[in-house]
């Protein structure tokens, strides 16, 4: 692994950790992990590989990543609050993102560190074609989570139903006596 594979990975992962206090959503909560999934795109992606098996296992990893994705959207804590929307990584959205970008990040050290003849054998095996399907299929996986987590969060904030309006302390009954 590169030390651009290393701080980017780590980035992916800490940017969840900067959700875990409650803040306005805005463009930055869009624009900081697209730029950074955009920019992994193209460093990493330089075509689809369709031989063999490679669109499955890419398939099966997009589909993993959508559904953590969403889940973890569906897990962000969203209010409103003063005419702008909080949002809220909770427990479960937090554990999600960092399971999924954990897991890459612990694929690429296991094959980097003794791994890479079970995952030739396992490509053999089913037919996947080259490292360059992995490296897409775990790219895009990435890429899927970010887009759909965010795609969650956009539609759900738009959904959000306005704020209740601040409740006034109790009022003093007018022209209420004691009945005597």
């Amino acid at each position: 692994m590169t030390t651009t594979t290393w701080i980017i990975d780590i980035a992916l992962v800490l940017i969840v950790f900067r959700q875990l206090r409650e803040g306005p959503l805005g463009p930055r909560s869009y624009l900081l992990p697209l730029g950074i999934v955009t920019f992994v795109g193209f460093q990493y992606l330089d075509g689809i590989p369709t031989d063999g098996n490679d669109p499955v296992l890419i398939g099966a990893l997009m589909g993993v990543g959508a559904l953590l994705g969403v889940t973890g959207g569906i897990f962000t804590w969203m209010r409103r609050a003063d005419g702008h929307i909080l949002i809220k990584a909770g427990a479960v959205s937090a554990a999600l993102w960092v399971l999924g970008m954990g897991a890459r990040l612990g694929f690429q050290l296991w094959v980097d560190h003794g791994g890479a003849d079970d995952v030739a054998r396992f490509s053999l095996d089913h037919h996947i074609t080259s490292s360059r399907a992995w490296v897409t299929a775990l790219v895009l996986m990435a890429l899927t989570e970010v887009v759909t987590r965010l795609a969650t969060i956009f539609v759900r904030s738009r959904l959000l139903p306005p704020a209740l309006p601040a409740r006034p302390g109790p009022r003093p009954v007018v022209g209420a006596g004691r009945a005597g």
